[in-house]
């Protein structure tokens, strides 16, 4: 059994200890560790943002395990809509296959709809086959493709 709550201030150090599960994906030519800095800089600024202009989403098991965590704020499309936006999705590697981020995403998804939101959208690296394959299953569709080139 999975529970989606809102985060609390003890599930501070669990999800930032997740920062690592979003760098999975990133191209050979990204250092690593200023991913996973970056990506807890994120999580932090969703951490002070949660309850105003972010909501900070934790899974727990039924015995209170957390599991992962998602965040999903208010945004604007570059044409002036405004959409909800899922931040950051993070499962534990132990609870991968277990439907948690399903649960994680159908949360977003809810909260998206109460706040009278019609899309919500996301981003991640384009070699996460494994989030793009989940992300896709859900029924998420590609809107835009950046382009690199190394000079």
């Amino acid at each position: 059994m999975l529970r989606v709550r809102q985060y609390v201030p003890a599930d501070r150090e669990f999800v930032l200890s997740l920062a690592p599960r979003l760098a999975i994906g990133i191209p050979p030519w990204r250092d690593p560790q200023k991913m996973i800095a970056t990506v807890q800089g994120w999580i932090t600024e969703s951490i002070k943002q949660h309850g105003n202009k972010t909501m900070v989403i934790v899974a727990e098991d039924e015995h209170g395990e957390r599991l992962g965590f998602a965040t999903v704020s208010h945004d604007t499309h570059f044409t002036g809509e405004g959409q909800a936006y899922i931040g950051e999705l993070a499962t534990s590697e132990e609870a991968e296959g277990r439907g948690v981020g399903k649960a994680l995403a159908q949360a977003c998804e809810q909260w998206a709809r109460e706040q009278g939101y019609r899309i919500l959208s996301l981003a991640t690296g384009a070699a996460n086959e494994r989030a793009l394959g989940f992300y896709r299953h859900m029924g998420y569709l590609d809107e835009d493709v950046k382009l690199v080139k190394l000079l």
